[in-house]
């Protein structure tokens, strides 16, 4: 038989004292009532293991005291958010800064041609943090939810929204010139699908730049295109291995593409970096357990999460909205030097 749910009624019983006041307690109106009645209180909730109903408190304080975590799902794998390290660390930095100000979050995957309107309608968000969304029509329905919400990793060009990312024309640019200033020059890309204006596009844009300006031949069968997997990685990795002799190092746009090439090469006869050097992208906490450690470009997971969790606070907390609006917050990159990257001779 299952235990009870106590109730606020509960409380105000064993303590002796109104409903309104243990209301006033839990709503941060507790100078409406004594300080010896705030101790009895807080001594009735503790007795009687009472968790507060984050809704309840929302409708004395007209918030829900919600933020939606909102991932569009723009590949077909539908468990990606849970199978990427680099959204839970994202994820984890965002959960821990909205906490200190008392908010939850509620995480949400959304579909392509699903609605960010619907849930932040059904959840009554307090605000949102969207990561990745393309400039399509679904991002006016993020206007028209007329709730604060701050972008990670998005190309839109917009005003009316707060944004934090990276320059990733610039990583892949990095990363695919640190291959060739080790001597290498049939390099291959292994990468997620690449759409217009999204963080794949950029990245494979600054692969192409790097070639160009080495004067490197772009070589269209180097460029292994499907999803931000380590199958996908996996696949070309040993693709690569058994087909492409020619090609000494690949540039992997995530690093658990570049894990999976790693695991494909060496499962296909090839040795990392002896045969083929790999570098990835993102510096995961776990690119410096696996082996070989891989060699990445650094970007600061943790500190994006942060950032964009206390922009999005600002404007929660702020009198006038659009002052907190527009801003553009750009995090520096940086290689990340370990044990995928061999210098060839001559």
């Amino acid at each position: 038989m299952s235990k009870k749910k106590v109730t606020i009624k509960d409380v105000a019983s064993h303590a002796g004292v109104s409903v309104a006041a243990v209301s006033y307690v839990l709503n941060g109106k507790a100078h409406k009532v004594s300080e010896e009645t705030i101790g009895t209180i807080y001594e009735s909730i503790k007795a009687l293991n009472y968790i507060p109903s984050i809704s309840a408190r929302g409708l004395v304080k007209n918030t829900s005291e919600l933020i939606g975590v909102i991932i569009p799902q723009t590949e077909e794998h539908k468990q990606l958010v849970f199978q990427n390290p680099f959204y839970s660390e994202m994820i984890s930095s965002i959960e821990s800064v909205v906490r200190e100000y008392g908010y939850h979050i509620i995480l949400a995957g959304v579909e392509k041609g699903k609605s960010y309107l619907d849930i932040s309608i059904s959840r009554n968000l307090d605000g949102a943090i969207i990561m990745g969304v393309y400039p399509e029509k679904l991002y006016e329905e993020c206007k028209e939810a007329d709730i604060p919400i701050v972008l990670i990793d998005s190309y839109i060009h917009d005003d009316y929204f707060t944004n934090v990312g990276i320059d990733d024309e610039l990583g892949g640019y990095l990363a695919t010139k640190h291959l060739i200033d080790n001597g290498h020059r049939h390099i291959a890309i292994v990468t997620g699908m690449i759409r217009r204006d999204g963080v794949v596009e950029k990245r494979f844009l600054g692969y192409k730049r790097a070639l160009q300006e080495a004067g490197l031949f772009y070589n269209p069968d180097y460029v292994f295109e499907h999803s931000v997997t380590f199958d996908h990685g996996f696949k070309a990795g040993g693709h690569i291995a058994r087909n492409n002799p020619d090609i000494t190092a690949v540039f992997a746009t995530a690093d658990l593409v570049a894990f999976g090439v790693i695991r494909g090469l060496m499962e296909n006869g090839n040795s990392v970096p002896q045969d083929v050097s790999v570098i990835g992208f993102d510096d995961i906490a776990w690119a410096g357990m696996l082996y070989p450690p891989l060699t990445t470009v650094k970007q600061s997971i943790a500190q994006k999460g942060e950032r964009a969790a206390r922009l999005l606070i600002e404007q929660l907390r702020s009198t006038d909205k659009k002052s907190t609006e527009g801003t553009h917050s750009l995090l520096p990159l940086e290689i990340v030097e370990r044990s995928t990257v061999r210098k060839l001779n001559g």
